[in-house]
C-alpha cells in the first residue's frame, strides 16, 4: 500500500513539472527577446569633419594634415587647407591653397575673398579691394564680404567707401561685426591701424541704422583710443537722434585719452 501511494505521489509531481515546463521556456525566451540590443557603431568621422574639430581646437597643423588628404581634389578642403595655414600665419602657403581652390571652382566666392585677406594681409589693400569686389559679384547678399571690402577701403582712407560698404554690410546682417570665430569657409578681417577713428565709423554705422546700443558702444571705443574729433559726434548727422541721450553726453564730457 505505502509503494502504491509513493508511485502516485511521484506520478503527480512529474506531471507537474511536466505543465510547468513550457511557461518556463517562454519566460525564458521572453528575457532573451527583450535584451536590450547593441547600440550601432558610431559613423567613422570624414577628413573635413575631422579636420573641423581639430579648427575648433586650435590645433591648425593637425587640421593642416587632415584637409590636405583631400585637398587636391575638393574645392572645399583646399580653402579649408588655406585657413587653417593662414591661422598659423604662413601667408604663402594659404595663398597657394585658395588658389588651388579656385583652379578647382573659379566661382568659389569664399576663396576669392579669402584671398583678398592675404593681401590685406601683406598690406596690398588694392588687390585686397579688388579681390573682395570679385567675390561681391559671385556673392553679391555676402555681409561678411562687405564688411571685409570696407576694411580694406578703410585702410586705403577712403572713409567714404568704407562706410557705405559697411552701412550694406550691416543693413545684410545686423550681427556681422559681432562675428567671431575662425571655423568656416570665409574669412572677415578684424585688424586695422588707425582704430580709434576704425570704432567712430563704426559708431556712425550703427547710429545711422538705429542700433542705438552699439553706436554708443563704440563711440566709448573710439573716445578711449584717443579719437579726438568730438565735433563729429555733435555735427554729423548720423548722431542728431543721440544728442539729447544720457550716456552720449557723458562720453563726449571724458577727458582725452593722452597717447
Amino acid at each position: 500500500m505505502v509503494s502504491a501511494a509513493k508511485t502516485v505521489i511521484v506520478a503527480a509531481f512529474a506531471t507537474t513539472l511536466l505543465a510547468q515546463q513550457p511557461a518556463a521556456q517562454a519566460f525564458t525566451e521572453s528575457r532573451v527577446n527583450t535584451a536590450p540590443a547593441a547600440k550601432p557603431a558610431a559613423p567613422a568621422l570624414s577628413p573635413e569633419m575631422r579636420g573641423d574639430i581639430f579648427m575648433a581646437r586650435k590645433m591648425y597643423r593637425e587640421a593642416v594634415e587632415v584637409y590636405s588628404s583631400g585637398a587636391k581634389s575638393s574645392a572645399v578642403l583646399a580653402n579649408k587647407t588655406g585657413i587653417a595655414w593662414h591661422q598659423l600665419l604662413d601667408l604663402r602657403q594659404a595663398q597657394r591653397h585658395y588658389e588651388h581652390a579656385l583652379k578647382l571652382d573659379r566661382n568659389y566666392s569664399e576663396a576669392v575673398n579669402n584671398l583678398g585677406t592675404v593681401f590685406y594681409a601683406k598690406k596690398n589693400y588694392r588687390k585686397a579691394v579688388a579681390q573682395y569686389n570679385k567675390a561681391l559679384k559671385i556673392a553679391p547678399n555676402s555681409a561678411s564680404i562687405y564688411s571685409n571690402l570696407g576694411t580694406a577701403q578703410f585702410a586705403r582712407k577712403r572713409y567714404k567707401l568704407a562706410s557705405e560698404a559697411y552701412e550694406k554690410a550691416l543693413a545684410l546682417d545686423p550681427e556681422v561685426f559681432e562675428h567671431r570665430g575662425t571655423q568656416g569657409v570665409l574669412l572677415q578681417e578684424r585688424n586695422v591701424i588707425e582704430r580709434a577713428k576704425f570704432h567712430y565709423y563704426m559708431a556712425k554705422t550703427y547710429a545711422k541704422a538705429g542700433a542705438i546700443e552699439r553706436a554708443l558702444l563704440y563711440m566709448r571705443k573710439a573716445l578711449e583710443e584717443g579719437f579726438r574729433e568730438k565735433d563729429k559726434f555733435r555735427e554729423e548727422p548720423e548722431f542728431a537722434r543721440l544728442q539729447d541721450n544720457e550716456e552720449f553726453v557723458k562720453l563726449l564730457a571724458m577727458e582725452p585719452r593722452v597717447l
